[in-house]
């Protein structure tokens, strides 16, 4: 085993205060352990997680935070007790990189639910410092919580199935929404929208895309393939979807009612809430008449997050991206506060971070 990863400086870009300003900043890794993988950082998705981050929106930043939790890159070393990888692998991190092992949800490989699950960044680790997250040159991660990317899928197009893609695909099959013929509404089309979408096309279902935006109409129909565009604000059009949807995925953050989307299910049909809207306000009509659910989601665990690769991989689902480099990584944040992007950042850590 190599010592490189033990003496190596880690080079990264870092935001220092609330401002979350990104600048270059440079750091040590914790040791490789035999149990991990260093592995080399290729790409990183930008995720709305880094702004909430780097900018203290939570009020428990730990300066300097290294942002990024949508991570793929390529095995440059492995600790001694390393079965699943070897050097060259491609391989995944996504929204955490440890937890305890040993309780019920990480026995049911439901990690993201364990009490000591860690972030991927802004997190404690094992040795005590800081997660610091993709943004940066390399990473040491625990073989448990590193996924395996197939030969052949591109590294920049992976690097959004770590969050934005998992975070649908795993209550899409928690609620059984992989059934052929059924009707799927998606409201939103960001990142995790337009995910939503190509899962529910490839489980073969008719999606219907719920937006605020006519803006949306022709890229949702002609570029991600939905059979329907409704605008949600348009009464009659949503009065015309009345007890029409079997699943709705609703990735909208900001602040929205939900009795009208209600209103647009079957009866027990299920709406999952994947965003984080300040609150949830609806009339218990909404729920008791029809049967029907509303129910929360966030990733998954280490076992759904493989099958969700290996999905997209045998069945060619591909995010669309915008690749960039890390020193234009302030203007894509500020790009994706304002809704700027089809559908999701990924930088380039490889070829530009020197």
């Amino acid at each position: 085993m190599s010592t490189e990863s033990l003496t190596e400086n880690c080079i990264g870009w870092a935001a220092r205060d609330v401002s979350g300003v990104l600048s270059p900043y440079k750091f040590s890794r914790r040791d490789l352990g035999s149990d991990d993988v260093s592995l080399k950082i290729t790409h990183c998705g930008v995720c709305y997680a880094d702004v909430v981050w780097t900018k203290n929106r939570h009020g428990d930043s730990m300066y300097p935070v290294v942002p990024g939790h949508e991570i793929v890159g390529t095995v440059k070393e492995v600790g001694s007790n390393v079965k699943n990888f070897k050097v060259g692998d491609h391989v995944g991190v996504g929204t955490y990189v440890n937890s305890c092992r040993e309780c019920e949800f990480c026995n049911d490989r439901q990690e993201v639910h364990c009490s000591k699950f860690v972030y991927t960044f802004n997190g404690i680790d094992v040795d005590g410092t800081v997660t610091k997250g993709g943004y940066s040159s390399y990473i040491v991660v625990h073989e448990r919580y590193c996924f395996r990317i197939p030969n052949g899928y591109p590294l920049d197009k992976a690097a959004p199935l770590l969050c934005a893609g998992l975070t649908v695909y795993t209550p899409m099959m928690r609620h059984n929404m992989n059934q052929p013929g059924k009707s799927l509404g998606v409201i939103g089309l960001g990142g995790l929208g337009h995910m939503a979408v190509k899962f529910g096309k490839a489980f073969g279902l008719k999606v219907t895309v719920l937006s605020t935006s006519m803006s949306k109409r022709e890229e949702a129909l002609n570029l991600l393939g939905a059979d329907n565009f409704v605008l949600s604000s348009d009464e009659q059009e949503m009065k015309n979807l009345t007890s029409s949807l079997d699943f709705i995925v609703d990735t909208a953050s900001g602040d929205h009612p939900f009795d009208p989307y209600m209103s647009l299910l079957k009866v027990s049909g299920v709406l999952v809430l994947v965003g984080f809207p300040s609150k949830i306000i609806l009339s218990p009509a909404s729920l008791n008449i029809g049967a029907k659910t509303i129910s929360g989601s966030v990733t998954g665990g280490t076992q759904i997050t493989q099958e969700m690769i290996d999905f997209c991989a045998t069945n060619k689902i591909y995010p669309d991206i915008e690749v960039i480099p890390i020193q234009y990584a302030n203007e894509a944040l500020d790009r994706m506060i304002n809704r700027d992007v089809k559908y999701r950042f990924v930088i380039d850590i490889e070829n530009s971070l020197k």
